[in-house]
């Protein structure tokens, strides 16, 4: 048994595995998270630790335990504007408004939810186990993850002033491979990426009279199609890039073609080189495109862009063995970085502190070798098994902490 093992009663096992289905039956869209805020600071209180809220919906939660390092773990907290679609017997009902005001169907369907839940675990077992390590243990429940929105609140509302400067940031994430595993890049983990609305102007016009109108859905038609060629035609094969539209927004009624349509868009690069030169030409084309339909300028907005997500080297080579120690030689994996993005190394640049993010395995093996698609992170019926996901999460968790603040 390791270390790490040692401090996980079944106790402390049955109550992740209850605070998790809790915590993913009732999600919150992104700095929304009031109920959520409420139920970590609930479970914080009853542990009798230090805590504060930060950044609107944020918690931070402080354990002092003697002289020794000081570390900061993060936890994300929000949920997506997703119909849940799993069947699972604690899925979410929950329903949340845009920023527009819409109504809509929220769901854990990035798997926050167990990284609450993990986070929570943590802190009772250094709790319950105080003669087991020295130091400072600062966890942060961060909101606001899937608009690049939290991380920055945090710091603006003063995270490292209220607690304690972190030495060195760690985190993790669930993600769609095998359960019990731990996928972790060296360097550079996971993409920038800027989100986009593109607002397409026309001329309204009866739909049976076509030749009255500067039509913005076939424009904007035209231009989900044209915007596909922006990577393959300007960007290097060897370097990475992905252009998505993920909303097309237009009319009202069937017969009428409408004055505007929205697009809504969103860009993956991992060089500023890279990002420069795609959006460059998305621009390019959004201006092309309005000019051939005899339109009127188009709206961009830039509604919010994430940093490239980068693990410290050095840092990310020691949790690498202290991972493969705890976990086996086999389960542990160096991966190339993924085109997801992340606001968590907000956190660590802010103090110049070292961050290392890995990937945590969420599928049994029957779900990734059946004969249906794999559900990844944001599908309605993405669903990390609870055990082994919840365990892995634990105990990579308390061996990276322990193998600086143990003793």
């Amino acid at each position: 048994m390791t270390a790490a093992q040692s401090l996980i009663s079944e106790e402390l096992r049955a109550q992740l595995e209850a605070d998790y289905r809790h915590l993913h039956a009732h999600p919150e869209l992104s700095m929304q998270e009031h109920r959520t805020a409420g139920f970590i600071e609930g479970r914080l209180s009853e542990l009798g630790v230090e805590h504060f809220r930060c950044g609107g919906t944020g918690v931070v939660a402080v354990l002092r335990n003697g002289d020794g390092p000081t570390l900061a773990y993060r936890a994300d907290t929000d949920g997506l504007p997703i119909a849940e679609e799993t069947g699972l017997e604690w899925s979410s009902e929950a329903t949340g408004r845009l920023p527009d005001g819409t109504e809509v169907p929220v769901m854990h369907g990035c798997g926050h939810d167990t990284h609450v839940a993990v986070a929570l675990a943590l802190t009772r077992a250094l709790l319950e186990h105080r003669d087991e390590w020295a130091g400072t243990v600062v966890l942060v429940f961060q909101p606001g993850e899937e608009t690049a929105a939290g991380a920055a609140a945090m710091v603006a509302d003063g995270l490292w002033d209220r607690a304690p400067r972190a030495e060195a940031v760690y985190g993790q994430h669930v993600m769609a491979h095998l359960a019990g595993t731990i996928r972790l890049p060296v360097g550079t983990a996971m993409a920038m990426a800027d989100s986009w609305q593109i607002t397409l102007r026309g001329r309204q016009a009866h739909g049976s009279q076509p030749h009255n109108s500067i039509d913005p859905i076939v424009l904007g038609s035209h231009l989900v199609t044209r915007l596909q060629s922006v990577v393959s035609r300007t960007v290097n094969p060897r370097d990475v890039a992905v252009v998505t539209v993920g909303t097309f927004h237009a009319g009202t009624k069937e017969n009428i073609i409408p004055q505007t349509a929205v697009l809504g868009l969103n860009m993956r690069a991992f060089t500023d080189q890279v990002r420069d030169t795609v959006l460059a030409g998305i621009r390019r084309t959004v201006e092309g495109e309005v000019l051939a339909s005899g339109a009127p300028e188009a709206q961009i907005e830039e509604l919010y862009r994430f940093p490239a997500c980068v693990n410290d080297p050095e840092e990310s080579e020691r949790v690498l063995q202290v991972l493969r120690a705890e976990l086996g030689e086999d389960q542990v994996k160096v991966v190339e970085p993924v085109t997801g993005s992340e606001d968590v190394g907000v956190l660590a640049s802010a103090i110049g502190a070292p961050l290392v993010y890995w990937f945590n395995g969420g599928h049994p093996r029957e779900v990734l070798e059946g004969d249906q698609p794999v559900p990844g992170n944001h599908s309605p019926h993405f669903a990390p098994v609870a055990q082994p996901t919840l365990d892995t999460g634990l105990r990579a968790a308390l061996a990276v902490l322990l193998s600086r603040v143990g003793h």
